[in-house]
């Protein structure tokens, strides 16, 4: 499921953006000496953002994939290959939480 603590919103074409705060001690040194924006933001692909919205905590990674295929088809192949991939990206980055 997303993580509580992001913010995101999705533009008049569908393409979600993700707003990562930079906070912590070296995210404020980076600000002030680096002119490192406050809020970082994030833009997904097409197919990140058809899956994005659907992160709900009830679908699990099979019944996603039912969607993404029938949205995108052979275009989105080797299906669960780029699903994994797509969710080791999110979770390295903490934009996803697991849910048991």
């Amino acid at each position: 499921m997303r993580s509580a603590h992001l913010k995101w919103s999705t533009d008049a074409e569908g393409k979600v953006t993700l707003e990562i705060e930079n906070t912590g001690l070296f995210n404020r040194i980076a600000q002030k000496l680096f002119k490192k924006p406050r809020v970082s933001y994030v833009h997904l692909d097409e197919t990140g953002s058809f899956v994005w919205p659907l992160l709900d905590g009830e679908k699990n990674i099979i019944e996603l994939g039912k969607l993404v295929d029938e949205k995108f088809g052979e275009a989105a192949h080797p299906l669960y290959e780029r699903l994994a991939k797509y969710f080791q990206i999110l979770d390295s980055y903490g934009f996803v939480a697991w849910k048991e």
